[in-house]
């Protein structure tokens, strides 16, 4: 659906050879590695800011870029954005061991690759960025820019999914919750589809029904990785008005800066 994916791969090329990719490039090789099994690391008791390692992965890959939003651009594009933002937030509030990871090929292996990369670095705390569509059988057409598109403007808003199955679970819920919490101060609204039956196979249990959080367990990303881990589905896409915020600057400072305000105060509490 959508342009022909000749376009979407140059697109996402010219986003990995632009500027934006000097965070990512020096990761990209460490993205690669997948790691053997090792002894579960101990989260430390105390939250050092400067030692504190955070890995932002940007969701997908360029060979398999996620959802296609209501204008056709891909997902991987606005994920890198959004999680270099977030990667530069991170390191000015003093998380100087925050790095961005990049990974390639397709979607499978590159989940193992990302779990790889974050377990062999002994990460603290592993954030993954995303960004929201909706089931297919949810979706309607038009037409932009001379092609046959998709959306759903049904739908809109932010969540965040932890894991019962990661080893550091109520770590992993007390960041997102106060993710959630900060989202909900800069006046940002969550995404309550997910308990509606509507959802289907994508329907999930709401952990936190005042901020957003939601358990889902099979995502490899956050169940197999030794540290704690949260994804975020930073908005949707697939509406065509919360797409057009979500290519902002103002939404982008808006994110970015709740997860850095969120982080610092969870090193605070430790």
């Amino acid at each position: 659906m959508g342009r022909p994916r000749s376009f979407i791969v140059g697109l996402v090329a010219s986003i990995l050879l632009s500027p934006l990719a000097t965070v990512a490039s020096s990761e990209a090789v460490a993205a690669r590695r997948v790691a053997s099994p090792k002894a579960k690391p101990k989260l430390s008791a105390k939250c050092e800011m400067p030692r504190f390692r955070i890995v932002v992965d940007v969701g997908h890959t360029p060979d398999s870029y996620g959802a296609l939003s209501a204008r056709n651009d891909p997902e991987f594009g606005f994920n890198f954005r959004l999680a270099r933002l977030i990667t530069a937030k991170l390191r000015s509030e003093g998380f100087a061991e925050t790095r961005l990871l990049v990974t390639d090929g397709k979607a499978r292996p590159s989940l193992f690759k990302r779990v790889g990369a974050a377990n062999e670095g002994r990460t603290d705390l592993f954030l993954s960025v995303h960004h929201d569509s909706v089931p297919d059988k949810l979706l309607e057409t038009w037409e932009f820019d001379g092609a046959k598109s998709y959306f759903s403007d049904r739908f809109s808003g932010h969540s965040l999914f932890v894991s019962r199955q990661n080893p550091y679970f109520a770590t992993s819920l007390m960041l997102a919750r106060m993710i959630g919490r900060q989202l909900k101060e800069q006046g940002l609204r969550y995404a309550s589809q997910y308990t509606l039956p509507v959802m289907g196979r994508y329907r999930r249990q709401l952990l936190d029904k005042d901020v957003g959080v939601y358990r889902y367990d099979g995502l490899i990303v956050l169940s197999r990785t030794r540290s704690a881990a949260v994804l975020i589905e930073a908005g949707s896409i697939i509406n065509r008005d919360e797409e057009m915020e979500m290519n902002s600057a103002e939404r982008h400072e808006a994110v970015a800066g709740a997860v850095a305000v969120a982080m610092r105060e969870f090193c605070e509490r430790r």
